[in-house]
């Protein structure tokens, strides 16, 4: 005999992984926003600067795998780096229609000045969890990333992207 559903509450939605996970991304973005202010730069945009920095040369294909964002929405994120001239894009060499991208002495400085922030910003998310339970967190919470990469609209395929970068150059 089939069990009878469980009743209808917000108690349940409010208990769900996925209802949680979701308002601690409105959370982390509040409080990344809110220390890094004075930089004008949201969360994808940080991580993009980071990558670009990182990996000088890189195309938005495999910019995209690297920060495991959307390719068509990672779009709008280059064009306000540039506009606000913390990036370049310049031609490959190899192929004149793919734009490869550099980190501009504004955003290289910019980067250097924000990572207070950041940091500020990362400790502020983690603050009320005692010490181990901060370790914990963040430990299952990389596990269940990792695990669950595949299940992504976007799965993070940095090693993939990265290697393929240095072959080309």
């Amino acid at each position: 005999m089939p069990s009878k559903p469980a009743p209808i509450t917000m108690d349940a939605v409010y208990a769900a992984p996925g209802y949680l996970f979701r308002r601690m991304q409105q959370i982390a973005v509040s409080i990344f926003v809110e220390e890094c202010r004075a930089f004008d730069l949201t969360p994808v945009q940080y991580a993009a600067l980071v990558a670009i920095h990182t990996h000088p040369g890189i195309d938005a294909t495999r910019l995209s795998a690297v920060i495991a964002f959307d390719r068509s929405t990672l779009g709008n994120v280059i064009e306000r780096l540039e506009s606000k001239e913390l990036i370049e894009r310049k031609p490959s060499s190899e192929d004149k229609r793919v734009k490869l991208l550099y980190i501009s002495k504004s955003g290289s400085a910019v980067l250097r000045e924000i990572m207070p922030s950041v940091e500020q910003a990362q400790a502020r998310m983690l603050q009320p969890l005692k010490p181990a339970d901060r370790k914990a967190l963040l430990a299952l919470l990389t596990q269940l990333v990792d695990l669950n990469n595949e299940a992504s609209r976007v799965p993070l395929r940095a090693g993939d992207a990265l290697e393929h970068l240095g072959k080309s150059g």
